[in-house]
């Protein structure tokens, strides 16, 4: 089963592609691949709001059944 990431702004320029298929189990797995396979997401990650269908979800959630992970991240203005 694949989970479709989607990245957004800075994370978007991190990973260097605005989205890609993934097969991880877990939220946990997925977010350690991200930064083993885009470093340079390392230091933006933790910061980002991760969405999976929408919803925060705590890093142990599996993701079986998931159609899409959105990594958001932070939004400055008014």
């Amino acid at each position: 089963m694949t989970v479709r990431v989607r990245y957004f702004a800075a994370a978007a320029e991190a990973a260097g592609t605005d989205a890609e298929e993934r097969s991880e189990s877990t939220l946990a797995t997925l977010r350690a691949a991200l930064v083993a396979d885009h470093p340079a997401l390392d230091g933006i990650l933790d910061r980002c709001a991760v969405l999976v269908d929408g919803t925060r979800r705590d890093d142990d959630a599996p993701l079986a059944g998931v159609t899409h992970v959105d990594v958001l991240p932070p939004f400055a203005g008014g």
